[in-house]
C-alpha cells in the first residue's frame, strides 16, 4: 500500500465528524449488539439472537456505483470474546452507539463452555506460578469466569447498565445458547424505562 492511511477517514480534507456519523449510521443499520465467546462451537449464537429478535444477520454488502463496499443491510454487530463476558465488549458498546446507534444488546453465554472450566484463583495462581505475573488486581473477579450461568449472566447485564458508555435507552438481554440443541434460553433482562412506558401503553 502506498497510502497507508488513504481509507482514515478523519484525515480526509473535507472531514466532518458529525456529517460523518450520520453516514455511517444510514449505511450500517444496527438495531443489535450480540456479545459471545470466541469458542468456534458457538458461532450458531449470531443466527439465533438474529431470528429471536428479528434482527437481519448475516445481510448483504451495499456497494455504491463504483464498485466500493459501502455499506451493509445487516442488523446486528457481533462482539467476540472469551467466554462472552461483558467487561471486553463495554468499548465496543460505547464505539457501536457513537457510531451507529444500539437498541438491543444481547450478552449470550454457551454450555460446556471453557470459561466453566476454571475458577478466578485458579487463573490467578497459575499466572503467578507459570508467567511470573500477578493479575490478581487486572480484571473484576466477578469477570473473570463463569461459576453458573444466572450469576454470570445477571453480573454482565448490570455491569453493562452501569457503564457511563451505555446509552440510557437500550434494552440489555442475558441468555445461553446451548451448543447441542442451538437453543437460546432468556435468563434475565433488563429493559429501559422507554420500553416499560412503551409495553404499559399497549
Amino acid at each position: 500500500m502506498q497510502n497507508l492511511n488513504k481509507g482514515v477517514f478523519s484525515k480526509d480534507p473535507n472531514y466532518n465528524e458529525p456529517t460523518m456519523r450520520k453516514e455511517f449510521a444510514q449505511l450500517m443499520p444496527l438495531r443489535t449488539i450480540v456479545i459471545y465467546c470466541y469458542d468456534p462451537r458457538a458461532t450458531g449464537i449470531p443466527s439465533a439472537v438474529a431470528q429471536e429478535f428479528g434482527d437481519v444477520y448475516p445481510g448483504e454488502t451495499v456497494f455504491d456505483d463504483e464498485g466500493n463496499g459501502i455499506g451493509t443491510t445487516c442488523t446486528m454487530l457481533n462482539v467476540i470474546v472469551a467466554g462472552g463476558r461483558a467487561v471486553d465488549a463495554l468499548r465496543s458498546i460505547t464505539v457501536g452507539q457513537h457510531l451507529l446507534g444500539v437498541e438491543n444488546i444481547v450478552v449470550v453465554h454457551h454450555t460446556n463452555c471453557g470459561a466453566t472450566s476454571y475458577t478466578a484463583d485458579g487463573i490467578i495462581d497459575a499466572f503467578k506460578h507459570e508467567h511470573n505475573a500477578d493479575i490478581s488486581n487486572l480484571y473484576d473477579q466477578g469477570s473473570v469466569c463463569i461459576t453458573d450461568f444466572e450469576s454470570s449472566l445477571n453480573h454482565d447485564v448490570q455491569l453493562i447498565r452501569n457503564s457511563a458508555g451505555t446509552p440510557r435507552h437500550v434494552n440489555i438481554y442475558g441468555y445461553v445458547y446451548d451448543i447441542d440443541t442451538y437453543e437460546l434460553t432468556k435468563i434475565t433482562e433488563d429493559l429501559s424505562s422507554t420500553s416499560h412506558q412503551a409495553s404499559a401503553v399497549q
